[in-house]
């Protein structure tokens, strides 16, 4: 009953932190995952992504009720994930611990860099939010795609922390045309990914379940508040915290 409980509390604060700065929370849970609840990489992993995929359908709905989602770009973009979402599940199932370690202790130190560049720089500023590119470069947009497939199944976590700033700052779209179509991508490559990661048995399904309850409710949580906070300086905090943690993964 205890365990439950903590695993809702993670789930609500993931949820809440993760709407007030924008960004999923698979980078949060999968070391929360490993180091507080003993999970193996594998487990942390599929987990992670199954909690991702939830959030990212949720979000999708309403973005598609919103008609905020570039359905052109959506679309080529979703299914350039998709190679890579297969691959990433199954180069999860056979890292060592160590490896992982590693690798994820890198991962977390670029997105720190990458979220703390992303604070400082207003990306996207001056365009009308709901205005769909006229052109935008398809063939960097599928490629840096296949990417995010393979780091979102691989690591378990959303790949929006890349997609988002790739779409706006290289591909020219609006910062809320960017974040719709990136949770509609999203939520086709990670419903990949976990089907993949469910047949490799990487899955714990419960805490997936409990977790992502406590997620949606903090989503909510972290709207009603983000008026409220600064979110820049959660966000410069957070890239603290994730160098340092991203350290002492590939130091332990």
């Amino acid at each position: 009953m205890l365990l439950n409980l903590e695993l809702f509390m993670v789930g609500l604060g993931v949820g809440a932190l993760g709407t007030l700065i924008g960004v999923g929370g698979g980078f949060i849970l999968v070391p929360v995952f490993l180091f507080v609840f003993d999970f193996t990489p594998q487990y942390a992993v599929g987990t992670s992504l199954a909690v991702v995929f939830a959030n990212a359908l949720s979000g999708t709905l309403a973005y598609i009720r919103q008609k905020k989602v570039y359905y052109d770009a959506a679309i080529r973009f979703a299914l350039a994930t998709l190679p890579g979402a297969v691959l990433g599940s199954y180069t999860a199932h056979y890292f060592t611990n160590r490896t992982f370690y590693i690798s994820f202790g890198v991962l977390l130190m670029s997105i720190a860099a990458l979220l703390y560049w992303r604070t400082r720089h207003e990306l996207g500023a001056g365009r009308d939010h709901n205005a769909f590119p006229v052109h935008y470069d398809r063939v960097l947009g599928i490629s840096i795609s296949v990417v995010v497939g393979f780091l979102s199944s691989t690591f378990g976590i959303g790949g929006g922390i890349v997609h988002v700033p790739a779409m706006i700052g290289l591909l020219g779209f609006s910062a809320h045309v960017a974040t719709a179509t990136s949770h509609f991508v999203l939520a086709i490559s990670a419903f990949i990914g976990v089907v993949s990661h469910f047949l490799l048995g990487n899955i714990l399904l419960m805490p997936a379940l409990i977790v992502g309850s406590g997620a949606a409710i903090g989503a909510q949580i972290g709207a009603y508040l983000s008026p409220k906070t600064k979110p820049r300086s959660i966000s410069l905090l957070l890239c603290v915290a994730l160098f340092v943690l991203g350290l002492k993964m590939i130091l332990s």
